[in-house]
């Protein structure tokens, strides 16, 4: 049984408000996110798929796999998509010392800064202490959180499942979190072109995200 809801409470939202749950718009768009990658399995795939949509998006790398693949971490680049930051070893900020998560970060923002400035952090499994938080946002990096969850990663739910979670929840500006990773490949191929079809048929655009400083 999910204990995370697929939809963000709007509760939750506002007892964080320094973090970015959605991106509030008029326009028709929609802010897809990937995080785990690169991963050489999954991530040209993804790649690949958006660009049949012309759409945009972004991924929360983690460190180790930019330095695994540096090759795909580019290509991703080379697209026109946004790079975050996911850590280097997908620690969980909960049961990690501040200075110990705060250099894990660090690592992995040196290898991002080589190709593409960016300041997007996401925490692994959403878990993050304030002090650590607090401290990212110091820096001036920009916690980008979610909307929506497909629930990709997890086994036990279906393919249609995981894209009714997507479509059912989805609004403008909704920042959706998928994985291009082993783990969620299977709901992950079936999930997302059809939810691109299905909003591209609706007159959305999916933009990656850009956070002024």
């Amino acid at each position: 049984m999910k204990i995370t809801p697929t939809k963000t409470p709007l509760v939750i939202k506002k007892m964080f408000p320094n973090y970015i749950w959605d991106i509030p718009t008029e326009q028709k768009t929609i802010y897809l996110t990937f995080d785990d990658g690169p991963t050489p399995e999954i991530t040209h795939w993804t790649l690949n798929t958006l660009k049949q949509y012309n759409a945009k998006a972004t991924f929360f790398c983690i460190g180790r796999n930019i330095e695994k693949h540096p090759d795909i971490f580019q290509d991703i680049i080379n697209e026109g998509h946004s790079i975050g930051n996911h850590t280097y070893n997908h620690l969980k900020g909960w049961k990690t010392q501040k200075q110990e998560y705060i250099d894990d970060v660090l690592k992995t923002q040196s290898l991002i800064e080589q190709q593409q400035t960016s300041k997007l952090f996401r925490p692994p499994y959403g878990k993050i202490k304030p002090k650590q938080a607090n401290e990212l946002i110091q820096m001036g990096y920009k916690i980008i959180m979610w909307d929506v969850l497909s629930f990709d990663w997890d086994a036990t739910i279906s393919n249609a499942a995981c894209l009714e979670n997507v479509i059912s929840k989805t609004k403008k500006g909704s920042i959706i979190v998928f994985h291009d990773s082993l783990k969620a490949a299977s709901n992950l191929q079936y999930a997302l072109p059809k939810v691109l079809e299905h909003y591209s048929n609706l007159g959305f655009s999916f933009k990656n995200i850009v956070i002024p400083d």
